[in-house]
């Protein structure tokens, strides 16, 4: 029963804390990205950008321990196991995303070789699909306090 409680904890709120890293860097950083000009926004993501990167294994660590042993812990119950399994396919879909295609945009974007004319339109792709990624940590969160919940 503990391990099963410690899994828990650490699937829910490593992906709740997840989508909440993500939704500060969207709203907050985002909405600062959007107001520079795009020299200026290459200019502070070459020089911050590893802050950023610092803090997502915090996040995510624990939210792959958590869903890995509380899907584990759940394998012989069918509802908990596939709720356990659509939560971390949604984590999964956002490390897939972030290494297709966010992780190079970054690097694009540090190294700034991205066109200053393209800079606008590559920050607003940058910014929908981390949307998509907030939502997915998000659902995962959910999902697992419906496993333990029902």
């Amino acid at each position: 029963m503990a391990m099963r409680l410690l899994f828990n904890i650490l699937a829910i709120s490593g992906a709740a804390m997840f989508a909440g890293v993500m939704l500060a860097i969207g709203v907050i950083l985002g909405a600062y990205w959007k107001s520079l000009p795009p020299q200026g926004f290459l200019d502070w993501f070459s020089q911050n950008n590893h802050f950023v990167a610092q803090v997502i294994p915090f996040v995510v660590a624990p939210a792959l321990i958590g869903l890995a042993g509380s899907l584990y812990i759940s394998w012989g119950d069918t509802t908990g196991r596939t709720l356990w399994l659509v939560a971390s396919a949604c984590i999964i879909a956002v490390l897939a995303v972030t290494f297709a295609y966010h992780l190079p945009s970054n690097a694009q974007f540090a190294a700034k070789a991205v066109p200053l004319d393209q800079v606008s339109g590559k920050l607003d792709s940058w910014l929908l699909l981390h949307s998509l990624r907030i939502v997915l940590a998000l659902v995962a969160s959910i999902l697992g306090i419906v496993a333990i919940a029902r």
